[in-house]
């Protein structure tokens, strides 16, 4: 096994083993976009059911937004492949968070409806969980964009409890650098599916994104820093 394999696997291990993200008798929906975070997931995932003394039970969902570039499809193909229980849905979410109505914010839309149709796919299964693919990079990005852009300090959470516990949503990639789940992917050789989103380049996360990649280059110890500091909030000097 490289040296990426067991690094993701000891410390996706150690998320869901901290926050008992995962516990037995769950029925997980894996939330799958068909990028590299939700495929390698996925993928994760089922390989720990096979060496862990818990059971739980996986269902992989895709929603093709409707761009045109026919990923429902292209996941289908993947999930039947490699054995997966999975739902694939066919929508027109994309098009319309990218309406003439909403050029402002389509991401904003996109993520709402789709987490929308995500909330009733796990009551219609009887998933008491959703897992997301969110990787530490997504979380200190998360962070800036709402002190930007929403005017406040929070980022998302590990776990997340919804509807007074019935459902939870869990990241168990969150302690994870983006470079480390992107070595992963390219060693398991895992499919990358382009949804056609006509944002994904242009979005003010790139931008923070981007941003961040500056200061990260000239000093090797701030990505760690801002990570550690979403858990070292000192209140008394916040307004």
């Amino acid at each position: 096994m490289s040296f990426v394999a067991k690094e993701l696997k000891r410390l996706a291990g150690k998320a869901i083993h901290q926050h008992q993200m995962i516990k037995d008798g769950d029925h997980v929906l894996v939330a799958v976009s068909g990028g590299k975070d939700s495929m390698v997931l996925l993928w994760l995932l089922r390989e720990r059911i096979r060496r862990i003394p818990i059971e739980y039970q996986i269902t992989a969902v895709h929603i093709d937004p409707g761009f045109g570039f026919n990923s429902g499809s292209q996941m289908e193909s993947f999930f039947i492949h490699h054995g997966f229980k999975y739902k694939v849905l066919r929508t027109d979410i994309g098009l319309k968070a990218h309406g003439p109505e909403n050029k402002e914010n389509p991401c904003f839309l996109c993520s709402r409806l789709r987490r929308k149709l995500l909330f009733q796919l796990a009551s219609d299964f009887r998933c008491n969980k959703i897992a997301f693919g969110h990787n530490k990079d997504d979380l200190i990005e998360t962070l800036f964009l709402n002190i930007f852009y929403g005017a406040s300090i929070s980022t998302m959470l590990p776990v997340q409890q919804l509807f007074n516990g019935t459902l939870s949503i869990i990241r168990p990639l969150y302690l994870l650098d983006e470079n480390v789940v992107q070595r992963y992917a390219d060693y398991m050789e895992l499919p990358i599916i382009d949804l056609g989103c006509p944002s994904s380049v242009s979005t003010k996360r790139e931008e923070i994104k981007t941003m961040l990649k500056i200061f990260y280059r000239s000093n090797k110890k701030i990505k760690g820093n801002i990570f550690h500091a979403l858990k070292n909030v000192n209140t008394d000097y916040l307004l």
